[in-house]
């Protein structure tokens, strides 16, 4: 599933790396200089903070809002919507992945919708393959132009079967974040809140509502730069926090496992999760617009978060191009080397 990634930049990537494991800056006593270096050198990066085992290894601002300022990180939203959706498995309020949305939620389904919306399953939404027409890209505008989000999204046209193929849309999160809301009875700030914030001891501000009065599910949350640590060091630890447990191990391991892939950057997708490997060790990216990244490495214990430029975009054949290559080949390198 792997073999295509990035093929668009690889061999730029791999040249750059390369010239930068070659300098002497890689040789010194603090070799995640090196690492900052680099992220300093990308004009659209803002911060970048790496805790590692625990311990935090590398903290700065280069440009940008300060640390203690909640930024927007854009589709990370989708991340957070996902585990929460794990927290609602976990409770019994939603039955299993499989259950439908005629089975948990069936009022969101609009009136005279194709047959196969009160089939989509919560997993169809959570991995994006619900098979519906996309309200991302060059349909977001009209989308949530509409008067009903959720009903907008859910009476578009099939155009794959559900489960067949990932089509990367913010619709088919923000359904899944209004079954949320739904089958608990709070709305999904209320959720996220309390569920995550609260456990976390981080802040999660109020973010865009739809005509509805439903909270966006995929989008516009934002985050402090620790806080965005701090959720990926959650998965790193099973699901454990303060000895606590947030989230199920079955959930944690479930969500880092390859469901589909992804058509625009090759990268293998989990539950919220994009999935990939490099110098022997598997990483998981939350990835939002702009170049807003939190990215673990369970192997290494290492969970990192950066923020970038949320009105430029970040294609994989540029600027995301230019984060993988921080993370694949100096990070991830230097850290077991």
């Amino acid at each position: 599933m792997q073999r295509d990634t990035y093929r668009l930049t690889r061999r730029r990537m791999i040249a750059s790396g390369a010239a930068l494991l070659a300098t002497p800056a890689l040789a010194q006593a603090d070799p995640w200089k090196a690492v900052a270096d680099r992220a300093r050198g990308l004009d659209q990066c803002h911060a970048l903070m790496i805790r590692m085992g625990g311990t935090d290894v590398l903290t700065e601002v280069f440009r940008g809002p300060g640390l203690d300022r909640a930024v927007p990180v854009k589709s990370v939203s989708k991340t957070i919507v996902a585990a929460l959706t794990g927290a609602a498995l976990d409770r019994g309020e939603i039955p299993s992945i499989t259950a439908t949305l005629a089975d948990v939620a069936p009022r969101l389904v609009p009136a005279g919708a194709d047959p196969r919306v009160g089939l989509l399953t919560i997993e169809n939404l959570v991995t994006m393959q619900a098979g519906l027409e996309r309200t991302s890209g060059g349909n977001y505008g009209a989308w949530i132009g509409s008067r009903d989000w959720v009903a907008d999204a859910l009476s578009r046209p099939f155009v794959a079967e559900p489960g067949a193929r990932m089509l990367y849309s913010t619709g088919s999160f923000h359904v899944l974040g209004a079954v949320l809301s739904d089958v608990a009875g709070e709305s999904l700030l209320d959720l996220a809140r309390t569920r995550l914030g609260n456990p976390l001891g981080i802040e999660i501000p109020a973010w865009t509502r739809d005509p509805q009065g439903r909270y966006l599910g995929g989008n516009e949350m934002a985050l402090t730069l620790s806080a965005m640590v701090r959720f990926g060091e959650l998965y790193l630890a099973g699901g454990v926090w303060d000895g606590d447990q947030i989230l199920s191990r079955d959930w944690v391991t479930a969500s880092l496992e390859p469901r589909t892939s992804s058509p625009f950057s090759g990268l293998a997708y989990g539950y919220g999760w994009f999935l990939g490997r490099a110098s022997g060790r598997d990483y998981a990216l939350a990835r939002g617009y702009g170049g807003q990244v939190i990215c673990i490495v369970p192997d290494l214990s290492l969970s990192l978060a950066l923020t970038s430029d949320p009105s430029r975009p970040a294609r994989s054949e540029g600027y995301f191009g230019d984060i993988m290559a921080l993370i694949e080949e100096l990070v991830i390198p230097m850290a077991h080397g």
